[in-house]
């Protein structure tokens, strides 16, 4: 099998490319507001390194957020765009288990038992997940963060983080924070000996590779791609710019009073 991983959740652009019989490749650049510009030379500099042509790829998967609106829609357009053409489904993994299965193979000898996944959301928010890997069975094989995580469903301020990460090692022990909401909001983070930010910086973005591992083995489990029309990004909230433009349309005389009829 040859995969493709396409990486836009934050400001880092990523691409990843596993074969079988190659090994694998990856490429990441700092996109910032270039997402897609970054992002096409990088799937061609990886098919270059691993010697084969977007026509040899017979897999895809995409982070599906949540992250930066414009990040997403440039990479999930972009997987869904290539799904159409070779006519393969396109698997959305979630940023924050990306980072927490990255986290979990990177704390020394032994892995991470207690990973919290930040991602940052802009206007004082972050979208955040704890993973408790120390609750998956020792003999069910390679574990998947998605069996073992607490989503916040929705965005989060920074004192509301430190309250929630501060409950959970109270209760189950020193947490592993990661991702660049807590890259950002380190100095609040850091006061509290319980969380290892440590990997933060390493780890401030979802690495391009431990989505496609993490992409292959929920496929070699029997997870099934989805239609390249049926992946829905995950954007947590509305964007800016629809948010902006409802707070500055001018409002209708009576609007939201019971009985008020626009016309």
């Amino acid at each position: 099998m040859t995969l493709l991983a396409i990486e836009s959740a934050t400001d880092m652009v990523g691409v990843a490319l596993i074969r079988d019989d190659a090994g694998e490749a990856e490429r990441v650049h700092l996109g910032g507001r270039a997402h897609a510009e970054l992002l096409a030379p990088a799937i061609a500099e990886v098919c270059a390194v691993s010697g084969c042509t977007i026509g040899d790829i017979d897999a895809l998967a995409v982070d599906r957020g949540p992250g930066l609106f414009t990040g997403l829609r440039v990479g999930v357009a972009t997987a869904k765009a290539l799904g159409q053409a070779l006519g393969l489904g396109v698997l959305g993994v979630s940023s924050l288990d990306v980072l927490a299965a990255a986290a979990h193979g990177r704390c020394g000898t032994e892995p991470a038992r207690r990973v919290v996944s930040v991602v940052d959301a802009r206007r004082g928010e972050v979208f955040a997940a704890a993973f408790r890997f120390d609750r998956w069975p020792a003999a069910s094989g390679p574990i998947d963060p998605a069996s073992v995580r607490d989503d916040r469903l929705e965005p989060i301020d920074p004192a509301t983080l430190v309250d929630w990460l501060v409950g959970i090692a109270a209760e189950a022990g020193p947490v592993v924070v990661v991702g660049d909401g807590a890259v950002r909001y380190r100095q609040l983070l850091s006061g509290h000996p319980s969380l290892d930010l440590d990997l933060a910086a390493e780890l401030s973005a979802p690495p391009p590779l431990a989505l496609g591992r993490l992409a292959l083995e929920r496929l070699a489990r029997g997870a099934e791609a989805p239609a390249p029309g049926d992946l829905v990004p995950d954007y947590r909230r509305h964007a800016d710019a629809r948010i902006n433009w409802e707070q500055r349309a001018p409002r209708v005389p009576g609007a939201g009073e019971p009985g008020h009829r626009r016309t």
